[in-house]
């Protein structure tokens, strides 16, 4: 969501206006000329958008890495933090300073964009562009990966419809289809239905594309050869003796594979500033691992001397996945973090409903500022790392809900610097920069939330306990029986990736604030082998959104000129 400007309040164009009157440099003279890619190495799609090839990022090896900063934010509100605004502000307000800085993104998803959340493209002055393709269907990643999802799934039904000698047990089959809008009808449903001609009937479901573990692995491969290795590792079902069977045993990875052979390579745009950016992958964090692509993040530090990305939701959630499965498993060290928030938001987690938060209120704003402390707490001490809150400004903060703020941040350390990068773009968040280039300087002491070696439960647990402040964890025995199997058949080295609500600390969406003592209950277990993590389903999380009441895309259309209205 983007914030109104703190300059003023009215006559502000639209994220979509601004982003269409940008004037944009054709993308292939702009790398040639800012990072050095040679025209032979970049595919275009169109004037504004390339893909980077492999043989390129080859080519780096062996090039000094620069700093890596992690942009992350409180738990998210209907209120709106502007995290991906602050990601692009920040890249922006470097390359002001003088460094060479790049920004890396995800890709935004289709259900979002319909439904209620909206793009991921940043907003006001601070955005990538072209915008409307980035936000609708860009280079075809997201299609790739639901092809190769989906064939899977096809090659699964057709393997049992034509005499099953893998030995699928139906009623043991995990692999699920995806689609890229929210849509719950599909959530649980039953295939095979019409006659022996139409396969065997079974229940089956979808989830959204980028909840799929074909998003997980694309993200997390290091190589076409890796991607390959890791999409014949999926476990896509069970023999009636529970021994797993493998995507490979199907010969689906190779023509998987082949589907995403193109979608591995990173993309490359540019900022309304005209400073390339990479926007690659778009798992969610509240359901998936929420980072964008190793591939796009390694790229981007072999050209760069600084990087900016950002992982999503909260720093419980996108930041935890960030360090415990994406710097864990690609050996990347963060120097320095950023913490986004807003005032409103900060006043919604001290109890003020919606229609009120433009008001001065700092008793409220003191109750919900529990909410970036708990924040500031995990990434300084879980992660070990240096960090700045930015405050994403508004017209309507006061200076009293500012200084407020500020002396919080100072009792832990933490210089709290107001940005108005919404609506001044890079220049509104130098201050902000000035303070990262300070903080990558300095000596951290980054760090997992818990070992490799610990077990699967205790994992779960230690982010539990550690990170949301829960006293403990629970699950049924059927839940508890599938994390002791995956245990004992040689998975638990694999780090947690845990599905839970992105609103609260806690797995009850209504609790605002810092909720502590909670139990976490965990509902169910997903094995993502070929991503080399283990899914903790917890609450009423779906991976399966719904629309809401009034989806956005009731607001988006199309003129007689082709000109897209209502984006945001």
């Amino acid at each position: 969501m983007s914030n109104t400007p703190a300059a003023a309040a009215t006559a502000f164009p639209s994220n979509i206006d601004i982003a269409q009157r940008a004037k944009m440099r054709p993308i292939v003279p702009l790398a040639q000329e800012r990072l050095g890619i040679p025209e032979d190495m970049l595919e275009s799609y169109g004037r504004y958008k390339a893909k980077v090839s492999l043989d390129y990022l080859e080519q780096l090896t062996g090039r000094p890495d620069g700093k890596l900063i992690l942009v992350t934010a409180i738990s998210p509100t209907p209120a709106g933090e502007g995290k991906t605004t602050t990601t692009v502000g920040l890249g922006d307000a470097l390359n002001l300073l003088g460094k060479r800085a790049m920004v890396c993104l995800r890709e935004p998803a289709l259900g979002p964009v319909f439904g209620m959340k909206g793009g991921a493209a940043g907003g006001g002055y601070s955005q990538v562009v072209p915008m409307e393709d980035i936000n609708l269907h860009f280079t075809g990643d997201f299609a790739a990966i639901a092809l190769a999802n989906n064939l899977l799934a096809g090659l699964i039904d057709n393997h049992i419809y034509q005499g099953n000698q893998l030995g699928f047990d139906v009623r043991r089959i995990t692999w699920r289809r995806v689609v890229d809008v929210n849509d719950r009808a599909l959530r649980n449903i039953v295939v095979g239905l019409g006659g022996t001609a139409n396969g065997v009937p079974r229940e089956d479901g979808f989830d959204i594309v980028v909840a799929s573990e074909v998003m997980a692995i694309l993200c997390l491969a290091t190589s076409l050869a890796d991607l390959k290795e890791r999409l014949g590792k999926i476990v896509v079902g069970y023999r009636a003796d529970q021994q797993p069977i493998l995507a490979r045993e199907l010969k689906a990875h190779g023509a998987m594979t082949a589907l995403l052979k193109t979608a591995l390579a990173p993309n490359l745009v540019q900022t309304l500033a005209n400073n390339p950016a990479f926007i690659h992958g778009g798992p969610f964090a509240n359901i998936a691992h929420g980072c964008n692509s190793v591939i796009a993040t390694r790229t981007a530090l072999k050209l760069a001397d600084y990087v900016v990305t950002e992982a999503g939701f909260g720093a419980d959630l996108g930041a935890e996945k960030f360090v415990d499965i994406k710097c864990r498993k690609a050996g990347l060290k963060p120097s320095a973090a950023v913490i986004v928030t807003t005032v409103r938001a900060l006043k919604y987690h001290g109890g003020v409903e919606l229609a009120d938060l433009k008001n001065e209120n700092l008793a409220a704003l003191e109750k919900g500022a529990v909410n970036l402390e708990r924040h500031i707490d995990n990434v300084v001490n879980h992660y070990g790392l240096q960090c700045t809150v930015a405050i994403n400004r508004r017209h309507e903060d006061t200076d009293a809900e500012i200084r407020l703020l500020t002396e919080r941040g100072a009792a832990h350390g933490v210089r709290v610097i107001g940005a108005t990068h919404f609506a001044d773009g890079g220049k509104g968040a130098t201050e902000v920069a000035r303070e990262v280039v300070r903080l990558c300087e300095q000596p951290n002491k980054f760090h997992f939330v818990y070992e490799d070696s610990a077990t699967l439960w205790d994992k779960m647990k230690a982010i539990a306990t550690k990170i949301y402040h829960a006293s403990d964890i629970t699950a049924d025995s059927k839940v508890r029986t599938q994390i002791k199997q995956l245990q004992e058949a040689g998975y638990g080295h694999y780090p947690v990736c845990v599905a839970k609500t992105q609103y609260s600390f806690s797995t009850d969406p209504k609790l605002r604030g810092a909720p502590s003592q909670h139990v976490v209950n965990v509902r169910e277990v997903r094995l993502a082998a070929g991503a080399e993590f283990i899914i903790m389903i917890c609450g009423d999380i779906m991976t399966m959104p719904g629309l809401p009441k009034v989806p956005a895309a009731n607001s988006i259309d199309v003129d007689a000129e082709g000109r897209i209205t209502g984006l945001f």
